[in-house]
């Protein structure tokens, strides 16, 4: 289970706060127009991602994987590629949100600018 996997990562989270905002929950309930549960049950069917953040950790969701009122749609194909690549949810995050000079941007970035096939060329290339 995710909220299992990321507990121990509440600390090592601290370096992406920079690259993101972020959304607790609740938060991103309201933005997606569901309720708690339903957030629940997308960071448990990987169709969102999600880390513990702060002092008490707070499940948090990077507010770039939101967009106009939905999940970003190229995000639940692109988890499961990273997922399979061996990556964790804390490393699949930060490979998404940490810039890289030869995208000019982020991986997020170039998946919200519908360049969705070349970023899964990339992950997919992890695993090797």
């Amino acid at each position: 289970m995710l909220t299992r996997s990321v507990v121990g990562h509440a600390c090592a989270v601290n370096d992406l706060d920079e690259l993101t905002d972020w959304l607790t929950v609740p938060e991103a309930a309201e933005h997606l127009g569901v309720d708690v549960v339903a957030v629940r049950r997308l960071i448990q069917d990987h169709f969102l991602v999600a880390v513990r953040r702060g002092t008490p950790p707070v499940l948090s969701i990077p507010a770039g994987l939101v967009r106009e009122g939905t999940v970003l749609p190229e995000l639940p194909g692109t988890l499961t590629v990273l997922l399979d690549a061996g990556y964790d949810e804390l490393e699949a995050l930060r490979w998404l949100l940490t810039p890289d000079d030869t995208l000019a941007g982020s991986p997020l970035d170039a998946l919200r600018a519908g360049r969705k096939t070349e970023i899964r060329r990339r992950a997919q290339a992890l695993g090797f």
